[in-house]
């Protein structure tokens, strides 16, 4: 008890929460910008906290995690332009409600779900980090490749009103994402002569052009067909109802309830992601839809959905990082830095040799929380005015930020090509009525699911029987078929 008052102290001091709050801040930042994403702005930001004291440091990192997965949010769903990948799911239903005139409910469910699923996250990370780490150790190649598989089914839940639409848009998504450098081999595959294709088409890329630049063509071509006042706004009808009542807090909490703990799971398991949990949330969520949900046409479930999961992510990803050393997402792998910058050796020997700084980071977190909460609730007013701008002024800034944002994630023109080129291909796939979002998931879980099959092959001596010696890919292949069936039940 001596040593979490000592820690919790020394997270409370000002110089802690001047660290948490200049972290918020800077994370929210990055967030509303689209195209960079939180890595990169842990790797900018890790050698700011050189000559600062390891509490302030990890709690500055911590804020700009945290803020950076919420303020993605507020791009997602006012101008369908995602700060993070992570916050693409967000825009299924956050651009429809900022459209509909509910820009402002949809701000608060996502600044909300957000600081629950934070926080939640954060008090598993505290009470069960040791035991639940145990389980992250049980997922070898052969149970990854069962989850991989889990969330691919439910592409088919995700596929629009064609269901053979989606499933090759989902396909188009998987091979676009075998592209590059084979993971077994080192081989290149599709790259056409070109280096810049040896690291694969970049995430950030296919996120911003799919969404981000599709929409602001889309936009384009109203202002010159003059199209629903399109000459003169966005075509967001006006705010008339800003309020969140207690009708939509018992349709939304269940929801959050559920997403948080995808997301607590997709944190544990290292290697899936904030990415890859907020579209499983999404999808998972929307499966298990009631009648009177509208899911991709302005829910506020849907923002609910994948904000909690995204922001469930982290916290839990610090689970087998504190416990086995191992770090369950790229941003707690360079977390990992920040606390070797600091002679902290993160493992199961932390708890014994930093028992105070641990309880102080877990004391800063919980401030972060609440400060997230703070901030975002100041400036939800602020971020909502940005659908009164008309269009013919946002759409140059847009395209600008994509530009700068995707140049950024490797410092190369290639990139940006990229996603000029990805985004004629979203328009072009809208305008015949394919799935951008099925393309999304495919494209998102391609890369580990190949590599998670390459590996189970090898673990398994390519034998299918021995799946039956991984209860827990039995279980999670037992789910994905049960779920298909279930779907194809719905759409007779």
């Amino acid at each position: 008890m001596e040593v979490f008052l000592q820690g919790a102290r020394d997270a409370l001091t000002i110089s802690s929460i001047v660290s948490v709050v200049g972290g918020i801040l800077l994370g929210y930042m990055v967030g509303v910008l689209p195209g960079l994403s939180r890595p990169a702005a842990l790797s900018v930001a890790v050698p700011l906290t050189y000559s600062m004291s390891p509490i302030g440091a990890i709690a500055f990192l911590v804020g700009v995690t945290k803020a950076s997965a919420a303020g993605g949010a507020t791009g997602a769903i006012l101008l369908n332009t995602p700060g993070e990948p992570s916050s693409a799911a967000t825009t299924f239903d956050g651009y429809p409600l900022a459209r509909k005139g509910e820009a402002t409910r949809a701000l608060k469910v996502a600044l909300y779900a957000s600081v629950f699923g934070d926080l939640v996250a954060t008090l598993v990370l505290i009470l069960l980090a040791a035991s639940l780490a145990r389980f992250a150790l049980k997922m070898g190649p052969v149970e990854m490749t069962a989850v991989m598989i889990f969330a691919l089914s439910f592409i088919a839940a995700l596929s629009g009103a064609s269901l053979s639409r989606g499933i090759i848009s989902g396909v188009l998504g998987l091979f676009l994402a075998t592209v590059g450098l084979d993971p077994e081999s080192a081989t290149p595959r599709m790259t056409f002569g070109f280096i810049d294709l040896f690291d694969g088409i970049p995430l950030i890329a296919a996120t911003v052009g799919m969404l981000a630049f599709t929409e602001m063509l889309v936009q384009v071509e109203a202002l010159f067909a003059r199209r629903a006042g399109a000459s003169e706004t966005t075509g967001f009808r006006p705010e008339t109802d800003k309020a969140i009542r207690l009708g939509d807090i018992r349709r939304v909490f269940p929801v959050t309830v559920r997403a948080t703990g995808i997301g607590v799971a997709a944190g544990i398991i290292p290697g899936l992601g904030p990415t890859i949990g907020a579209f499983l949330s999404y999808a998972i969520n929307k499966h298990f839809a009631r009648p009177g949900d509208r899911y991709g046409e302005g829910d506020l479930k849907g923002v609910a959905a994948t904000e909690a999961a995204d922001n469930a992510v982290l916290p839990a990803s610090l689970i087998p990082l504190f416990a086995i050393g191992l770090p369950g997402s790229v941003s707690a792998a360079i977390l990992v830095s920040a606390f070797m910058l600091h002679g902290v050796q993160p493992g199961p020997l932390i708890f014994e040799q930093h028992p105070r700084l641990i309880y102080g980071i877990y004391v800063s977190m919980l401030v972060a929380s609440l400060t997230m909460l703070v901030v975002g609730r100041l400036g939800l007013t602020l971020f909502a005015r940005v659908t009164r701008v008309p269009a013919r002024l946002i759409i140059p800034f847009v395209v600008l930020f994509c530009v700068v944002g995707t140049y950024l994630e490797r410092d190369t023109v290639f990139s940006v090509f990229a996603m000029l080129g990805l985004g004629l291909l979203g328009f072009v796939m809208q305008r015949f009525g394919y799935s951008v979002v099925t393309f999304l998931i495919g494209f998102v879980i391609g890369p580990l699911f190949e590599l998670s099959l390459r590996q189970a092959l090898i673990v398994t001596n390519h034998s299918p029987l021995a799946v039956l010696d991984h209860p827990i890919a039995l279980a999670f292949l037992m789910a994905s078929l049960g779920s298909l069936i279930l779907f194809l039940r719905s759409k007779r």
